[in-house]
């Protein structure tokens, strides 16, 4: 009898769960450590709950579970898992083993390395020579109770160089190519704008709209023209009309639904949309016709925005810049925009206005460098960067969130039913830890429980400026944060201390963008049909923010990967390096090309090291010497493990000479 009829059977439940109201059950995310323990997240909120590995039962990292509650120690809770809910993923990168004619696929991700999934396939011939070339498959499983799959992908290294990216998104249940049907939906769309069309809308290609993306982008969904004004700027943000061309109910807003935002992991992009939208007729090609929202602003001479306008429109950029060159325009060392300079004077001013702006309201700036990795022809990571944002792409970014804020309040004071991107508080207990943190650098949140403000953090951010664990303070304030998610209620943005805000700006790579795009153009066009739309306006947030957590979490895995890859060259070699964060089981080191990795307590051989958690340290027990978050530290990488994407390093003594620091 299975451990969960018993649970059954001996208190008389139905399987409905009509359970007694003295029992607790909590619905929530399923994360299983490898070594068969878990944590429950819970739906409702709150501190994870402990499952200690015999209660685990069949649920895998990653199901939506109903766990009883068995145990409460304060604010800490037990439970046992009784039901899965829902399957967290149902396919996986395996390795086939084989006894006899009967063929199994073994998970290589750890965390489901105890599945056995068995195949039904005719052709065990093929099955045996894929073994032998030690070839990874894909593999879905069609029967969770018998445990059966199926082969649907083989990923061979021959012919994939980018393999390795590959099985990152296959193990997230991700695929780049579309369905056939929505093929043919995107193969139907007209390639320029129709002449009747752009005559229902308000014609803006007189002006000269300028786009400022990365010089290898491709979708280009924003463009912008700025002007000093009597009083003022002008300030136009133009928007690929994406819900122009995909309509609710079609193939290709299903398939945009499903896939929720575009993935961008290194070597690749993973659109949300077809090429024939994301790189043709929805992007705001230099040259060329294209539909577009508008959104307008008239802002005084603070910045603020006095006066806006939202409307359907035709634009035709006037030029293609890449923040590059935009940047060196602001630096004075090109002329070659002279015919663009009007627009980019105005644009910075613009910028600098609005900066301040959101800075004397307190919003935070997470200044966090983004590492850039720069592959070969086969792949193979060849150099690490760390790339913080210049100006330029400061100039757009200000200019988006003037125009996100922008919409987000003119649906509400319009009561036009929306998605809203919002930033909740951040939770007093995470708030608790990040003070005991800050008391090693003499700094402190003052504000009282649940009532803290944006302003509070941005005081931290700037009294840590320029000192050495800037970088780890910032990021523990971040994780400090509540994930920003979408919703059909306002709820406003803590991080940037904005009562109103939406995504409105990027509808060729995010879902939530082509609603809230869907909306406006439906409360122009059709009102009588809000409604309608407006019944799934829950449900598109859920998901989206759930797709968008698979795309960071992909992408990180990539970054992670890769690192790991560059950083196999310099086995042995000492760097200098600043630690991170504190364990029990050892500290976390950052080398200064952003790679990070585990110094392991049981290689710190000249004590016994234990973790104080008021310290946020090691400390020994003999010596009391100590390890906190921030200090500085030379170490030695000694492994890497691409399986992982995991380093591995050991102290070495500072006072060293015999081997010198690596150069990155």
């Amino acid at each position: 009898m299975s451990r969960r009829k018993k649970f059954f059977d001996e208190y008389d439940f139905d399987f409905d769960f009509d359970a007694p109201k003295t029992f607790k059950y909590v619905t929530g995310k399923i994360s299983v450590n490898p070594r068969g323990f878990a944590f429950v997240t819970p739906d409702s909120g709150g501190k994870d709950i402990f499952i200690a590995a015999g209660d685990v039962g069949p649920a895998l990292h990653g199901d939506i579970v109903n766990i009883r509650i068995t145990a409460e120690y304060g604010a800490r809770r037990e439970g046992e898992v009784v039901e899965v809910i829902k399957r967290g993923r149902e396919i996986f990168i395996c390795t086939l083993k084989n006894r006899g004619k009967t063929f199994w696929a073994e998970p290589v991700d750890e965390k489901f390395d105890a599945l056995e999934i068995y195949i039904k396939y005719d052709d065990k011939k093929y099955l045996m020579d894929l073994k032998r070339r030690h070839v990874k498959v894909v593999v879905k499983v069609t029967d969770w109770k018998k445990l059966h799959g199926e082969l649907i992908e083989v990923l061979d290294p021959e012919k994939d160089f980018g393999l390795d990216i590959t099985a990152i998104l296959r193990s997230h249940g991700v695929f780049e190519k579309f369905p056939d049907e929505v093929l043919n939906d995107a193969a139907k769309l007209e390639t320029v704008p129709s002449d009747e069309e752009i005559s229902r809308r308000v014609d803006r290609r007189n002006l000269k709209i300028v786009t400022i993306d990365g010089e290898d982008a491709k979708d280009l969904d924003d463009g912008v023209f700025a002007e000093k004004i009597d009083g003022g700027y002008f300030l136009g943000v133009y928007i690929a009309d994406v819900s122009h061309y995909v309509k609710p109910y079609t193939a290709l807003d299903k398939e945009a639904f499903e896939r929720g935002t575009s993935i961008y992991p290194v070597d690749r992009v993973v659109p949300m949309l077809p090429v024939e939208l994301s790189n043709g007729i929805c992007s705001l090609n230099a040259g060329v016709d294209r539909l577009a929202m508008a959104c307008e602003m008239t802002l005084d001479t603070s910045g603020k925005v006095i006066d806006h306008k939202i409307f359907p429109t035709a634009i035709h950029v006037y030029r293609r810049l890449s923040y590059n060159q935009v940047q060196k325009f602001i630096d004075g060392e090109t002329s070659e925009l002279a015919d663009c300079a009007e627009n980019l004077n105005a644009l910075l001013e613009i910028y600098r206005l609005r900066k301040k702006i959101r800075h004397e309201r307190g919003a935070i700036d997470f200044d966090l460098p983004e590492i850039k990795i720069e592959l070969n022809e086969f792949e193979r990571p060849i150099k690490l960067t760390k790339k913080f944002n210049g100006v330029a792409e400061s100039i757009i970014e200000e200019c988006m969130l003037a125009a996100n804020e922008t919409v987000a309040e003119h649906t509400l004071r319009n009561k036009i039913p929306s998605l809203y991107r919002v930033h909740e508080n951040p939770a007093s207990d995470k708030v608790e830890i990040f003070n005991r943190l800050l008391a090693h650098f003499s700094l402190h949140i003052s504000a009282q429980k649940e009532n803290y403000k944006p302003r509070d953090f941005q005081k931290i951010l700037d009294a840590i400026k320029d000192n050495p664990a800037e970088k780890v303070i910032t990021t523990f304030a971040l994780r400090t944060m509540q994930q920003a998610r979408y919703a059909a209620e306002n709820l406003g943005h803590f991080g940037i201390a904005a009562p109103f805000y939406t995504h409105f700006t990027s509808p060729i790579r995010r879902y939530p963008d082509l609603i809230v795009h869907r909306m406006l153009r439906a409360n122009l066009e059709t009102p009588e049909k809000i409604s309608k739309l407006a019944k799934r306006l829950d449900e598109v947030a859920k998901k989206s923010s759930e797709m968008e957590r698979r795309a960071v979490d992909i992408e990180r895995e990539a970054v992670d990967l890769k690192v790991v890859q560059y950083m196999r060259q310099f086995l042995w070699r000492n760097f200098d390096a600043i630690i991170s964060s504190v364990m029990n089981f050892g500290f976390f080191v950052e080398l200064e090309n952003g790679a990070e990795g585990l110094v392991h307590a049981s290689t710190l051989y000249d004590d016994y090291y234990s973790y104080v958690d008021s310290e946020f340290a090691l400390i020994g027990s003999t010596t009391g010497k100590s390890f906190h978050i921030g200090d500085k530290v030379r170490v030695k990488l000694v492994s890497t493990n691409e399986k992982l994407r995991q380093l591995s390093f050991e102290l070495v003594d500072a006072l060293e000479d015999d081997d010198l620091i690596a150069d990155l």
